[in-house]
């Protein structure tokens, strides 16, 4: 089973650059697709970022296209979200979550996969 724990968030000003990680343990990511989800105070959870780990396609949802870069270090187990010119928006909880049978495409829908593994969260604020 796949366990993952996220890091980096914190408070930062707009225009700010932040880099979260999520690092797995209790088995790799091999064949696996990552993925960062958020959730705003009183909003749903969104689909931001995933990368497939065999063929390394990335999708990016439009509210964080150009500002924001997924990636995945197999070796260390451990995915990687470059968030830059940070704004007030983008105040959340960000999750990483993983799955064996995620079909990851640059359109993909992410709230129709299904991501096995969850981690606990790092809240991201962003003071104006």
């Amino acid at each position: 089973q796949l366990q993952l724990v996220e890091s980096g968030g914190s408070l930062v000003q707009a225009g700010g650059s932040l880099r979260l990680s999520c690092a797995a343990s209790g088995a790799s990511f091999n064949l696996y697709a990552v993925g960062w989800f958020r959730q705003a105070p009183g909003k749903e959870r969104e689909g931001i970022a995933c990368i497939s780990e065999d063929d390394r396609v990335a999708y990016y949802s439009d509210s964080v296209k150009g500002r924001v870069a997924i990636s995945l270090d197999s070796a260390k187990k451990t995915a990687y979200l470059q968030m830059m010119d940070l704004n007030e928006d983008d105040t959340a909880v960000y999750y990483c979550a993983a799955g064996k049978w995620v079909y990851v495409t640059p359109w993909m829908d992410m709230g129709s996969q299904s991501f096995d593994s969850w981690g606990q969260g790092t809240r991201v604020t962003v003071s104006s």
